[in-house]
């Protein structure tokens, strides 16, 4: 069960780390919506995905 959180969670730890660096060349600085939908529609699709892989190979 900790591998499986463990696994959900480490690809977003590595997302919200390479968000939170201070880049002056990024795309979505300019984009109003960069950071709502952006970096939690990332977050969240990366996260359900993990969810559904982890279900379909019944892991969890």
């Amino acid at each position: 069960m900790l591998t499986v959180i463990a696994t959900i969670f480490i690809p977003l730890t590595f997302i919200a780390g390479v968000y939170g660096m201070n880049f002056q060349h990024m795309p979505e600085l300019g984009w109003s919506w960069a950071y709502p939908w952006g970096f939690w529609g990332l977050m969240a699709s990366v996260t359900l995905a993990m969810v559904a892989y982890i279900k379909h190979r019944h892991w969890l």
